[in-house]
């Protein structure tokens, strides 16, 4: 197998990496690029706002921090669990997502795997654990997932690769009876409330995102040998979507073995293949900002290693205008969005970047 780990790579990996990691700035591409506004993070791999605020960012820090930014300095941290995860690979404190109501509420949840590397969604204020949202035991080191985030319906949906090790070697992806492999979606305000499978067949969907204009759904799954993919589904879905790994790559046979029936088969919109320097996609979001009118309605992803930078529209389901862009963000680990949809991105040498028009 060419890859068995999948997204998340440890700082001293990066040496391997191309990109804008060197101190310069990226080239501009398209009437925009993205610009450094914080730096001296450690290994961030999420970046995002809470409703309703408009000047301060949370950057999730792997090792088990969650660090507050303002105008570009740090000005203290929301969580440190770093006792209580382990770290580092695949693996660590991996994306907070706040409640719909958090002016009032003050409540947020994180997404980490625990010091024996399984899945926990936990519920906080401030600095207090709350409780235990969801458990999912990991059988594996990698594929761990790990994204939250509130969908249009006010539910908490949570991002679950298949387990690990390679090629899903127990199938289950496309095995409706596990919780790995899936996307699940949780009514958060309803105590006691069992998670919901809403999506399946998928091997890592490390980022995910929903078009806050249309609610429509992007996945960045990343692949295994050859191929990486973006799923799209609308918002109005007619039903269970199956994403198809094990049974495909991309859009191509993985496995000669027939997929779950349940539900609806969806081959991704766009996808690219793995011969060249990248290594693992980064799913982003539809640039819905002011700043840049050159990019509004772009959908942008990334690719981990390489740092290169896709950007493309959904024309009635379909990928219309995809372009790769001249600038590289390298070590790029998450994209993310502020209240107002303006776009940033984290890299993994510890810096924060920001969309500009060029």
């Amino acid at each position: 197998m060419r890859r068995l780990l999948a997204l998340v790579v440890v700082p001293a990996a990066l040496a391997g990496c191309s990109g804008a990691t060197n101190g310069s700035e990226p080239a501009a591409g398209g009437g925009y690029r993205f610009v450094q506004i914080a730096s001296r993070l450690d290994s961030p791999v999420h970046v995002t706002t809470a409703p309703g605020q408009t000047s301060t960012l949370y950057v999730v820090e792997q090792r088990g921090r969650i660090r507050i930014l303002r105008n570009g300095r740090i000005r203290g941290r929301l969580l440190d669990v770093r006792s209580q995860i382990s770290c580092c690979g695949e693996q660590g404190l991996l994306s907070v997502a706040f409640h719909p109501r958090y002016a009032r509420n003050h409540r947020y949840y994180v997404n980490y795997t625990d010091r024996n590397g399984d899945t926990r969604v936990v519920e906080y204020r401030g600095r207090t654990r709350l409780r235990q949202v969801l458990f999912v035991d990991q059988p594996y080191s990698n594929h761990n997932g790990g994204q939250l985030m509130f969908g249009p319906d006010r539910r908490l949906y949570v991002g679950m690769g298949d387990g690990g090790s390679g090629g899903d070697p127990e199938n289950r992806a496309q095995n409706l009876g596990s919780r790995l492999g899936k996307l699940l979606a949780i009514n958060i305000d309803r105590r006691g409330a069992r998670p919901q499978i809403v999506g399946y067949g998928l091997r890592n969907p490390w980022r995910f995102s929903f078009d806050r204009r249309t609610g429509d759904l992007y996945i960045g799954d990343v692949g295994q040998d050859d191929w990486e993919e973006v799923d799209f589904t609308p918002r109005r879905s007619p039903g269970l979507e199956n994403y198809g790994w094990d049974v495909y790559e991309g859009r191509s046979r993985f496995e000669n073995k027939p997929r779950n029936p349940r539900g609806r088969l969806v081959f991704p919109i766009t996808v690219y293949s793995l011969h060249g320097d990248e290594c693992a996609v980064t799913g982003g979001f539809v640039y819905r900002g002011s700043a840049v009118p050159a990019a509004r309605g772009r959908y942008f992803y990334g690719d981990n290693c390489s740092g290169a930078v896709w950007t493309l529209q959904v024309v009635r389901g379909r990928a219309r205008g995809l372009r790769k862009e001249s600038f590289t963000l390298g070590g790029l680990s998450s994209f993310g969005e502020d209240s107002r949809g303006e776009l940033y991105a984290v890299t993994l040498d510890g810096r924060v970047w920001k969309l500009s028009a060029s």
